[in-house]
């Protein structure tokens, strides 16, 4: 049994948003601590806003391209037909 393009995609974006909060988490926790080792004081609320807007760019690219990838490694390449 061979998977639509359809089928694929949902699998693949379904993968990356239960992938994308954690991920979003761990993104948001090492760019806090690393900002606040650089400027060496605790972070403002527009900050911290700003640092959790890139977080979720981040995250989100970073999750669709790997569950991309692993989709692909897990059940082949869609077919069409």
């Amino acid at each position: 049994m061979s998977m639509t393009p359809f089928t694929f995609a949902m699998y693949v974006i379904a993968f990356a948003i239960l992938l994308s909060f954690p991920v979003r988490h761990l993104i948001f926790n090492f760019s806090v601590r690393r900002l606040q080792i650089r400027v060496q004081r605790e972070l403002s609320e527009e900050e911290l806003a700003g640092q959790k807007r890139r977080a979720w760019v981040l995250a989100t690219f970073i999750s669709i391209s790997f569950s991309f990838i692993f989709s692909l490694n897990i059940v082949g390449m869609p077919s069409y037909g």
